[in-house]
């Protein structure tokens, strides 16, 4: 964990490479766009929002290094032809695709069980675990197509240490444990091709907001202060790296 801490890379990490980041509006998602790009990677903006999407458009284009790209989609309203839709704008739009991060999350307010209805646990297996499952899927051949591609799937500690209240979205955290293991040994023959799950822990986001709405977010960490490891595992440095959950 040491060497992922103090992991200082290259400026031009990322040159040449395309990078699908979801959940990009705000937060984690939108502190690793900026990082990706401002390590020479041209990133595709997903969200739900396009407002959103476009501050962190104007943020890029700010660094003055390569342009990114819009892709709004609600992953909680998609099916199987909306994922297919999106490998295919990124083919004939960028011609290839180097990496992704799942970032998009669905997080509902704490309750218990009993009070969490079958629409809630619906949405929140779609958006956290079916989503990332769907897009990785659809854009397989173009991630085999890569010279050295890395998937990045976002998990939480209460899917490896469910509790009480968590309910749908701890399930979903374990589905996305479960399914990242699965892919990584299926890619096990594909060595330009790996795929690892982060935990970023405690840090100033909008999920931990909901949460937790009572902490002091000055003593918290800041979703910039855990970029070296998204970058880590997301460039070439960490091609040997499979199958792994590497936490914050």
């Amino acid at each position: 964990m040491d060497k992922i801490e103090n992991y200082a890379p290259n400026e031009d990490l990322l040159r040449d490479r395309v990078i699908l980041v979801t959940g990009a509006g705000q937060g984690l998602g939108r502190a690793a766009a900026l990082t990706y790009a401002n390590h020479g990677a041209t990133i595709i903006l997903h969200g739900r929002k396009v407002k959103k999407l476009e501050a962190v458009y104007d943020e890029i284009e700010a660094l003055g290094k390569t342009q990114a790209v819009i892709y709004p989609l609600d992953f909680e309203k998609a099916d199987d032809k909306d994922f297919v839709i999106l490998a295919q704008a990124i083919a004939e739009q960028l011609g290839r695709l180097d990496g992704i991060l799942h970032n998009a999350a669905l997080l509902t307010s704490l309750s218990p069980l009993e009070y969490q209805s079958v629409a809630q646990f619906r949405s929140l297996l779609q958006v956290n675990l079916i989503a990332p499952f769907a897009i990785t899927k659809a854009c397989l051949p173009l991630l085999k197509a890569s010279a050295d591609a890395s998937v990045i799937m976002t998990s939480s500690s209460h899917g490896l240490n469910p509790a009480a209240y968590w309910g749908g979205f701890a399930v979903a955290s374990a589905g996305v444990q479960a399914l990242m293991k699965i892919q990584a040994a299926e890619w096990e023959i594909l060595p330009n091709l790996r795929m690892n799950s982060i935990v970023p822990g405690i840090v100033n986001s909008p999920q931990r907001i909901i949460t937790h709405p009572g902490e002091i977010k000055q003593t918290m960490r800041r979703p910039e202060d855990l970029m070296a490891t998204y970058l880590y595992l997301m460039g070439p440095d960490s091609k040997n790296i499979r199958g792994q959950t590497v936490f914050c």
